[in-house]
């Protein structure tokens, strides 16, 4: 099921599905002139990358990013904080031996400040990612990044064999076995929170959201579009929202779209 998810994922991408419309018209028009299907391919996927460039391809990642407010101040105690996995480059970061942070990597810094805030904190890394052929996992890079920052290894737990981001919130509760009444941060991209703190409810941890690695702002909407830049938007909301249904339906998050609880406020 895992496999199969993973090539639904790539299957499921605008970018590359409107690049293969673009490709597959313009070859029929090639082999076959004038031909009304290749010609209806052609201007099929053109339309979605036009779309994708405009503002409005930025609204289906911005209502993701906005779900949950930004703190607004730090809480007076924290008894834990979680950081979910996702920012590492496994594959370079196996391959030079050093680690290398890609989209998201607002996660792995803030988690550092987050953690000497707060020096009494229990600390938790989940993530494993697929295995290299060494048998790296995201956990194992993770600990010699921190380590490398000076951070005390001997506070964190460090959850390396969790795949997606309901194996986050399962694996690390198996672990951590959390006590009611605690809090907990959970530093993660704010695009992925509203999955992540559906999976955490779920399994019965409720925890506080800190999101980071914000990817839209409003002041921008209209400045110079970049083709690049809104293609890899737009196949990460498409990610997320297909996430949060199929989450939702195998019943791994505990509402369609998780939202702030009532009568919350921004920490």
């Amino acid at each position: 099921m895992f496999e199969l998810s993973k090539i639904a994922d790539l299957l499921l991408r605008p970018s590359l599905d409107a690049l293969f419309l673009c490709a597959a018209g313009l070859c029929i028009c090639i082999i076959r002139r004038r031909s009304v299907i290749g010609l209806r391919l052609l201007m099929l996927g053109t339309t979605a990358l036009v779309i994708a460039v405009l503002p409005i391809g930025s609204w289906p990642l911005e209502a993701l990013e906005s779900r949950f407010p930004e703190p607004t101040a730090l809480p007076p105690h924290v008894d834990g904080i979680i950081v979910l996995g996702g920012a590492i480059n496994l594959g370079l970061s196996a391959e030079h031996g050093v680690p290398t942070l890609g989209a998201g990597g607002d996660r792995m810094t803030v988690f550092l400040a987050l953690a000497r805030y707060f020096p009494d904190a229990r600390l938790v890394f989940t993530g494993g990612g697929e295995a290299t052929t060494g048998g790296v996992r995201e956990a194992d890079v993770a600990r010699d990044f921190f380590g490398g920052l000076g951070l005390d290894l001997d506070r964190v737990t460090f959850e390396r064999a969790s795949r997606n981001t309901r194996e986050n919130a399962l694996f690390s509760a198996r672990m951590v076995q959390p006590k009611a009444g605690e809090t907990w941060l959970l530093v993660t991209s704010a695009a992925d929170m509203p999955r992540a703190i559906g999976c955490f409810r779920a399994v019965g941890w409720p925890v506080s959201a800190w999101p980071v690695a914000y990817r839209v702002s409003e002041s921008s909407d209209w400045a110079v579009p970049s083709l690049a830049n809104s293609l890899v938007n737009l196949d990460w909301a498409t990610h997320e929202w297909i996430g949060l249904f199929y989450y939702r339906w195998r019943g791994w998050t505990d509402a369609w779209f998780p939202a702030p609880e009532a009568g919350s406020s921004s920490i």
